[in-house]
């Protein structure tokens, strides 16, 4: 029988746990949290300093007899839950049901599964920590007291199935604000002077700048038609030439943001797919020869970028053995201090660099892999030296009009030998280089171009955008942000057309009652303050009680003046126009968790539904008063037509867009482009920058 019992969450990290720690030790999984909120009740007693009522999760009963077995047979019992707050409130729910005194050293953590990260944490063991269960606690109530109260609210004014919550309520906003902006966004016209150079064959070129005292803005063709005439012949002169040598540093290693963003550019990958696999990678995988099962990444949900000294000097070692010593950052910043708990974690890393992705191909799936190589080579990178590039920025002038040439050229490689950080509208770096001139120079220009331009509206939000803006905004914490996208698409409050989000009538439906009826819940400002509050609680510097307190007071009054004051929502459903062809009842649209479709209004005798053309908030720019729908091929390919057909025969396979082109007033449409996404008009020759 063994001497000791090891809890950890799960059985994957049992199994590898166990065979590091030998025989005196018995791994178990809970399996995750064992105790938690009832799902039937609100679970939270406001009137006795907010206790929550805990129970047994419904299924876990068996799990818990099997662990309080375990535990009496054993001499001590070590609570191995994940490092993070989530985990030490699991321990201290195990550690209360199985009789355990959080304040013994009972609780071990360690950041990847490895024998000797494993061994080494066995010889420090702790108490639980009491302020990291306060905040996690804190958490928890304060979901359920929004959650719990608006909710229900929603459910008997809208619709059943509904939910509100505090980060998915400000995610929602920030896509609806995104979609306000982009609906009453005005292009403005602007322009630019591209000049051609030549000298000794080598072509170049230049951008109109200004005169010889200030930038000049374009805004008009009269203006730079008056540019144009003073422009006297083809010869210029260079006036300046400034080089300079730019460093640009490696991003550091990966946290739980930095990396669904980057997953989502470089691999495609939702947020939630990304978190699984990256789950996959921590908690272990068999790599055959004499090392079994073994955790390939540190733990995945973390906020810093810190990297161990240990890992550093593998790092680097490997770095100078691979590529020679110029390739070894000597300015790798020191690790950032120690502020709060959650910085015990370290950034996102392979657990050995020793593994590489190309020796592990063999054993893990192909998403595996990709995850584990981007992982991999961003860590490596961050231990490199800078990149190293000669910048030139040369002036032209002609006349007193100033053009100016930039040009740049990859002196050393640096990190970018490894790793190129993505970026969001998959805009590429590219090498510019300009021919050897000199102050005095004369240089002849081949063509000057004036090209008319308009401003573009903001991007709908993708995935990688919104994790990106809510993290910066201080919303939500690593292990909240693929749920929170997950949730708001699963509610149907949101859809994604061409990897972007777009509110539905529904979110837009639920948004606009939250905006009335509970202000604070949607303030981006109010939210990332209780956050920090919450951070404060896991620091110890203030009471968890006290932040519910102040927060429920004021909440509590618009809950009470919310359900007295919003009155039923009747989504009707509206006439189709059209017979059930199984019954003969009228068929009617309704709204559904995805949007509306169509249904026989002699529901439930007869269930017959139908997928219905779906309007895109275009009017038909044929017969001008049909709207534009989406329809669907029979070879399920999805193209655009007039409403009115057949009396209006316009089709498109390119979806068009409702602002008219802002040159010549005709349809603009989004065209499926190498790069992406490019807005081109039907008529004329505009055209803006493609994004992904």
């Amino acid at each position: 029988m063994a001497d000791y019992l090891v809890i950890v969450e799960s059985p994957a990290k049992a199994k590898t746990i166990e065979r590091y720690l030998g025989k005196k030790y018995k791994v178990k999984a809970s399996i995750g949290h064992v105790i938690d909120l009832p799902k039937s009740q609100m679970g939270i007693d406001t009137e006795d300093n907010y206790k929550p009522k805990y129970i047994t999760i419904r299924g876990k009963g068996p799990i818990l007899q099997e662990l309080k077995t375990a535990a009496k047979k054993a001499k001590k019992v070590y609570l191995a839950a994940d490092p993070d707050r989530e985990g030490e409130a699991i321990a201290y729910h195990l550690a209360k049901a199985l009789n355990i005194d959080t304040e013994s050293d009972c609780r071990v953590v360690f950041n990847e599964i490895t024998k000797d990260a494993v061994l080494e944490s066995f010889k420090h063991p702790r108490p639980i920590n009491k302020h990291l269960v306060d905040a996690q606690q804190a958490r928890r109530v304060l979901d359920r007291l929004v959650g719990y109260n608006i909710s229900p609210i929603l459910w008997r004014k809208v619709k059943k199935g509904l939910s509100a919550g505090r980060v998915q309520s400000v995610a929602m906003r920030l896509i609806i604000d995104r979609e306000n902006e982009i609906k009453h966004f005005v292009p403005e016209e602007y322009w630019t002077i591209e000049g051609k150079f030549e000298k000794n064959k080598k072509k170049f070129e230049a951008l109109y700048y200004g005169d010889e005292k200030e930038k000049v803005k374009l805004t008009n063709q009269q203006q730079v038609e008056e540019i144009l005439k003073k422009i006297e012949g083809s010869e210029f002169e260079v006036v300046n030439v400034t080089k300079k040598e730019r460093k640009r540093n490696p991003a550091p290693a990966f946290t739980t943001s930095s990396l669904q963003q980057e997953a989502a550019r470089k691999l495609n990958f939702r947020a939630k797919k990304t978190m699984m696999i990256a789950q996959q990678l921590y908690e272990g995988i068999d790599i055959g020869k004499d090392e079994g099962t073994i955790g390939l990444i540190t733990y995945m949900r973390t906020d810093s970028t810190r990297i161990s000294d240990a890992a550093k000097a593998e790092a680097i070692q490997y770095i100078h053995d691979k590529y020679g010593k110029e390739y070894v950052s000597e300015e790798i910043p020191k690790a950032k201090k120690q502020t709060n708990a959650q910085d015990a974690h370290e950034a996102i890393r392979p657990t050995s660099v020793l593994r590489t992705p190309d020796q592990l191909k063999d054993v893990l799936t192909r998403d595996q892999l990709r995850l584990y190589r981007l992982i991999w080579d961003r860590f490596v990178a961050s231990q490199m030296a800078p990149a190293i590039l000669d910048t030139v920025s040369v002036e032209l002038k002609n006349s007193g009009c100033i053009f100016r040439a930039n040009g740049s050229q990859l002196k050393f490689s640096g990190f970018m030998k490894v790793y190129i950080e993505g970026t969001d509208d998959q805009t590429e770096e590219t090498t510019k280089i300009l021919p050897e001139l000199h102050v005095g120079d004369k240089i002849k220009s081949v063509e000057i171009i004036p090209k008319q331009h308009f401003t573009q509206p903001p991007p709908r939000y993708t995935e990688a955008r919104l994790v990106k803006e809510l993290e910066e905004l201080g919303i939500g914490r690593p292990s909240t942000y693929a749920p929170t996208v997950d949730v708001i698409q699963r509610r149907g409050y949101v859809q994604l057309d061409n990897k972007r989000f777009v509110p539905t009538e529904l979110g837009e439906i639920v948004h606009s009652l939250m905006m009335e009826f509970f202000p604070e819940i949607i303030d981006i400002e109010f939210t990332a303050k209780m956050e920090a509050d919450l951070d404060k609680i896991e620091e110890g510097k203030t009471d968890w009680i006290q932040i519910i307190d102040n927060f429920y007071k004021e909440f509590e009054k618009h809950v009470k003046h919310a359900d007295e004051a919003i009155e039923k929502i009747e989504i009707k459903d509206e006439p189709a126009g059209e017979d059930c062809e199984k019954c003969g009842a009228p068929m009617v649209f309704k709204l559904g968790r995805y949007g509306k479709f169509m249904a026989c209004s002699n529901f439930p005798e007869c269930r017959n539904t139908k997928t219905i053309t779906k309007p895109i908030g275009v009017t038909c720019p044929k017969c001008k008063t049909g709207e534009i729908v989406e329809r669907k091929s029979k070879t399920k390919r999805i193209f655009y037509g007039c409403e009115n057909y057949p009396e209006c025969d316009f089709v498109s396979w390119d979806k068009p867009i409702s602002r008219p082109c802002p040159k010549c007033s005709s349809l603009l449409v989004e065209k499926k482009v190498k790069k992406g996404i490019q807005v081109q008009c039907t008529n004329c020759d505009y055209e803006e920058q493609p994004t992904q």
